[in-house]
């Protein structure tokens, strides 16, 4: 059986974090959700930069919107709010057969907003009216601000996807304020049912910032290299159960409340000396999601080995942290420079795409 659906079998979506004109035109994206089971799709300013400065999709559009009076930032949404749109209903068949658990897409505010509680709540909410589908997922930094702009919107029935976490400190900060938000939605009459939310841990660029430290220090420490991400992924997932199958969430969950799923991201392996399929294979289980790049999906399709890995091997993960915690490694600051880092290569990304529609 083809990798793809096998992971399905276990619990598992697998989105595609790419969206573009040439994807939707050319029947791919089509493709992909019919043959292989894709089941939702991220997009980010770095992509739709990519799609709109090589795709032939979208000239005479970005010509034509240049003739009228508008800002860079409402060009750039006037030509992408269609292309999420017709992904959302590319997916809302699976959307509505899967009771609202699966086939979402994802639209960022900007990036600008990173430190702006209020800007982005606004930004949520004029961008959830602009696309107006119910399969939208609104991407919120995991900022101070944004986790604070996270509750808000859940309170006001906003589907949010989280972005930019890199440490379990960011997951528990998400979560809580998933939680609080849910409360503030059913204390003002509202149904929790119809909201979504998935949260983002990135994972490459984890391995990639720690094993430079760890390259430093030499010696022992050189054993640990190539670990970290995915003991991160492990003991969130074990933060996941515990929060989210036990009594805290109950009560939410019997007024109808879902759930605030994993989601593994950046996913694509940026060292060539480790697998390419590194951040998928090990990180399988139920109610997750692993949002692939396409040479990522293609290496699962073609050579993925597929079995319920996620809650295997939690004790190694926890090893893996009090072994570098002894040799100085200190994950928190790690997920707080890489998020810093992150932002910063959103934002110029951002800048790029606005000068492309300026």
């Amino acid at each position: 059986m083809n990798p793809l659906l096998q992971v399905r079998q276990h619990g598992q979506q697998i989105w595609l974090d790419n969206l573009s004109r040439t994807l939707l035109n050319d029947g791919h994206l089509a493709r992909l959700i019919a043959e292989d089971g894709v089941a939702g799709v991220t997009t980010n300013p770095a992509i739709f930069h990519k799609a709109i400065a090589g795709g032939r999709y979208y000239e005479d559009d970005l010509a034509a919107l240049k003739q009228q009076p508008l800002s860079a930032e409402a060009r750039y949404e006037a030509l992408v709010i269609p292309d999420v749109q017709r992904a959302c209903d590319l997916l809302a068949p699976l959307h509505r057969d899967s009771g609202g658990n699966a086939g979402y897409v994802s639209l960022e505010v900007s990036p600008a907003l990173a430190h702006d509680a209020d800007g982005t709540v606004a930004a949520g909410l004029r961008l959830r009216a602009a696309v107006n589908r119910p399969n939208l997922l609104i991407k919120v930094p995991a900022t101070p601000a944004g986790v604070e702009a996270i509750e808000r919107l859940i309170g006001e029935g906003v589907s949010v996807n989280v972005t930019l976490m890199f440490s379990l400190a960011h997951v528990e900060a998400v979560s809580s304020a998933y939680l609080r938000g849910l409360s503030r939605l059913c204390a003002a009459g509202g149904d929790p049912s119809t909201v979504m939310s998935v949260a983002s841990l990135f994972l490459s660029r984890v391995d990639n910032l720690v094993d430079k430290q760890l390259d430093e220090l030499g010696g022992d420490a050189l054993a640990l290299r190539g670990k970290s991400a995915v003991a991160t992924a492990k003991l969130a997932y074990q933060r996941y159960l515990a929060r989210f199958q036990g009594e805290e969430f109950s009560a939410l969950n019997a007024k109808g409340a879902r759930p605030q799923y994993m989601l593994w991201a950046s996913t694509g392996t940026k060292n060539p000396a480790y697998s390419d399929l590194l951040y998928v294979e090990p990180l399988i289980g139920a109610e997750t999601v692993n949002t692939l790049p396409d040479a990522t999906l293609d290496a699962l399709r073609d050579h993925g080995r597929v079995d319920a890995t996620l809650d295997r091997d939690v004790d190694a993960a926890k090893a893996q942290y009090a072994a570098l915690e002894r040799v100085g490694v200190d994950l928190d600051a790690v997920g707080e420079r890489l998020q810093r880092e992150g932002l910063t290569q959103f934002e110029q990304a951002f800048a790029a795409l606005l000068e492309l529609t300026a």
